[in-house]
């Protein structure tokens, strides 16, 4: 990884490159901002029973997700310090320790789980702060193995809140996403499904006038609806049975998008 704030400093080009980078993570902090700020609220009224009751994602209870968010923040921060001192610093120590740290908190009562999601959720903001503008174009590691710029960092931390606040199924749906969030993801996954395998089919979403084909051939299929209900197919969070379709045929199974 090279050093944040000499690369910044190589050329006007660049610079200007590490403003425009600063300023795309900065819109990204906001929205993850508000989107924890719901979620805790969302945490904080849930009763103290229903952290052990099962969440919409198979396996897992409202202490799993919780415990994960809470994880999943503090990984960041890993991410965000590497970029910041221009090391390349894990994601998470291994797959075992992450899985185990899941496992491990999902126990915990609401009050804790609060709290968890609280102070991580300071710690990622705090680390955040502390990049120079250099810092956010340097190139981090996902856990996966892919490189990827660390003012992408923020969305991703976005995606966590926003699908999983999803997921605990406790009152908050698609419909609450955000709508930039939901614009950019439909554009997302409909992009990573472009070439698919399976039959293609043009989406439209009629409150943003946004089309995409997603599969492969010449679509015989056109679904419609807003971009929100699209997405939460898309990313497998409804079955799609409230989007219109044309002709009325069933829609094609999704493929997992890891």
């Amino acid at each position: 990884m090279t050093d944040p704030q000499s690369a910044a400093a190589a050329s006007p080009a660049a610079a200007s490159a590490s403003g425009a980078a600063a300023a795309r993570a900065a819109r990204y902090l906001a929205l993850v901002e508000g989107s924890t700020r719901h979620l805790l609220h969302t945490v904080g009224e849930l009763k103290p029973d229903a952290v052990a009751e099962p969440s919409a994602l198979p396996g897992w209870t409202r202490g799993h997700v919780l415990a994960h968010l809470a994880r999943n923040a503090d990984s960041l921060v890993n991410l965000l310090d590497g970029a910041r001192t221009g090391t390349d610093i894990p994601q998470y120590p291994s797959e075992e320790a992450r899985d185990r740290g899941i496992e491990e908190g999902a126990p915990r009562p609401a009050e804790a789980q609060l709290a968890d999601l609280r102070a991580t959720g300071g710690r990622f903001a705090r680390a955040a702060a502390l990049l120079p503008d250099g810092a956010w174009a340097t190139e981090v590691r996902h856990r996966s193995g892919h490189l990827f710029p660390a003012f992408d960092i923020p969305w991703k931390r976005l995606m966590e809140v926003e699908y999983h606040h999803v997921d605990l199924d406790a009152g908050y749906t698609p419909a609450h996403w955000p709508a930039e969030f939901a614009s950019a993801e439909f554009r997302r996954l409909s992009g990573k499904l472009a070439g698919a395998a399976l039959p293609a089919v043009e989406l439209f979403a009629e409150d943003t006038a946004e089309r995409a084909v997603i599969g492969t051939g010449t679509p015989a299929l056109t679904v419609e609806g807003p971009v929100r209900a699209l997405l939460a197919w898309l990313s497998g969070r409804a079955d799609g049975d409230g989007l219109r379709r044309t002709p009325d045929t069933a829609l094609p199974a999704l493929p997992p998008l890891g």
